[in-house]
């Protein structure tokens, strides 16, 4: 089959240079391979280079790597040589074809051909995006199997049938969905639904692994979920699935149901914030955050009396979601960091719709500091500020005060990124005669929500207080 070729040049690392000549002095034909040629044409720089090396076998290129730097055959079952050199890490890799032999996502032999063709190789790769090949001597990109004209049309579309192979795969489409603004291609998504059973197969490590990438690295985390529901997948989350189809009140949510509304919080988490400036690590819990906000309506959602007319209405929804969002994270093992900062967010996302007419108190927002942690005040005005922006074309200018004047309010109490700290510790119970012991926690406890609710606002002042209930404290 004839390839299609087009004319690039992405800049090569000199010492992967130097090691892709030393292999072609050798006889060898290179093509670096991946995602590092999809990022290029992307606009992105590439950080990882994989190449693929036809006519040496694994000893030659091992060979011929040895004198640019440290080599290791640690790969060989999979026919792989490391180099590291010059404190980055290359793959070279013979061509193979893998063939089923288990369930899961491990379950293959691997089948080196260091003199397959380059199209024979490309057939085991996921998506077209993934199956370009650049020749560097020529600064050509190779396309076999439709990328180039997928990645411009925005299509998340499968190499080949081997494709229902891997399961895993169904959750790549979910971040690539993401990462690089894709709608997966109607006869993959049939693909992904055909082997939906093999789910249960994949370690819970790989799939939250894949879920990590979604809520950190995307340009659309709408797209990742779209994908992940035209896929059939969806069902096996079902704390997100139940929320498809749950009706919401038109005169608060004109946009659709619940599932609609999510989707549209994702997209002004994007658009409406800064979020795409943050680190990934900062990313993740607000992208969660927004996810997992409105779980808790599928378990509280009602047609019921409000303001004397029948409504769609989900009181106490924000609780409910809080258990419901532990249980997603649970099914796939998440880190405890993210989950506790994530159900603190939507346990609290409310904060402002239960505000008496003058505000909040600062004691309130003091203690809802407390209340967030480890999550902070600043992130879940991006979770508010998304739920409120997801409501197209309804936007409340009331609500949006608010949020103004809560962001204000926050700054003035120094709360942006964490509670206070404590005026009073056991130090100073201890220069009264207390002794260290269970009765050190309680006294500490009451004097920190002394604190919040304002009674005193520096260590002296907290010293006056405990002298002045020293008494009652230490019964």
């Amino acid at each position: 089959m004839s390839p299609v070729r087009r004319a690039f040049h992405i800049e090569l690392p000199r010492p992967l240079r130097q090691a892709l000549h030393s292999l072609e002095t050798q006889g060898g034909v290179c093509r670096v391979v991946g995602g590092s040629v999809r990022d290029a044409l992307l606009g992105i720089a590439p950080k990882d280079f994989d190449v693929e090396v036809y006519g040496l076998e694994l000893e030659n290129i091992a060979k011929a790597l040895a004198p640019l730097g440290k080599t290791d055959l640690v790969g060989k079952a999979f026919a792989v040589v490391k180099l590291w050199t010059h404190g980055e890490e290359y793959d070279f890799a013979i061509p193979r074809r893998e063939s089923k032999t288990g369930s899961g996502h491990r379950g293959f032999t691997i089948e080196a051909n260091a003199h397959l063709s380059e199209f024979e190789a490309i057939q085991r790769r996921d998506f077209t995006i993934n199956a370009l090949l650049y020749d560097h001597s020529k600064g050509e990109v190779i396309d076999y199997a439709g990328g180039l004209e997928d990645l411009s049309n925005g299509i998340l579309r499968h190499v080949s049938p081997a494709f229902e192979e891997d399961p895993l795969r169904v959750l790549r489409a979910m971040q690539f969905a993401g990462r690089f603004k894709l709608e997966l291609h109607d006869e993959t998504a049939e693909l992904c639904r055909r082997i939906g059973h093999e789910y249960w197969t994949l370690a819970k490590e790989r799939i939250w692994l894949e879920w990590q990438k979604w809520a950190s690295k995307s340009k659309s985390l709408a797209h990742g979920m779209r994908a992940l529901e035209k896929s059939g997948w969806i069902c096996y989350f079902p704390e997100l699935n139940a929320l498809r189809g749950l009706p919401q009140d038109p005169l608060w949510h004109p946009e659709g149901d619940a599932w609609t509304h999510t989707l549209h919080c994702l997209d002004a988490l994007i658009r409406e914030t800064d979020w795409l400036e943050l680190t990934e690590s900062q990313r993740a819990p607000l992208a969660f955050g927004v996810l997992c906000h409105d779980l808790g309506k599928a378990r509280c959602t009602r047609w019921a009396l409000k303001r004397g007319e029948k409504h769609w209405i989900s009181p106490g929804h924000d609780n409910q979601s809080v258990w419901l969002a532990e249980q997603f994270f649970e099914s796939m093992r998440s880190p405890l960091e993210i989950r506790e900062k994530v159900m603190t967010l939507v346990g609290n996302h409310h904060f402002l719709n239960t505000a008496p007419d003058e505000g909040h108190s600062d004691a309130s927002i003091r203690r809802l500091s407390k209340r967030l942690a480890p999550a902070t005040t600043r992130q879940l005005v991006y979770v508010m500020k998304s739920d409120h922006l997801g409501r197209p074309p309804l936007v409340s200018e009331a609500q949006t005060a608010r949020i103004a004047k809560f962001e204000e309010r926050i700054r003035e109490l120094d709360l942006v990124e964490s509670a206070p700290a404590p005026l009073l510790l056991g130090r100073h119970l201890v220069s009264r005669g207390l002794k260290p012991g269970p009765g050190f926690k309680r006294i500490l406890d009451q004097a920190y929500d002394a604190q919040l609710g304002g009674s005193f606002r520096n260590v002296e002042e907290a010293e006056a207080w405990l002298e002045k209930n020293w008494n009652k404290l230490n019964c």
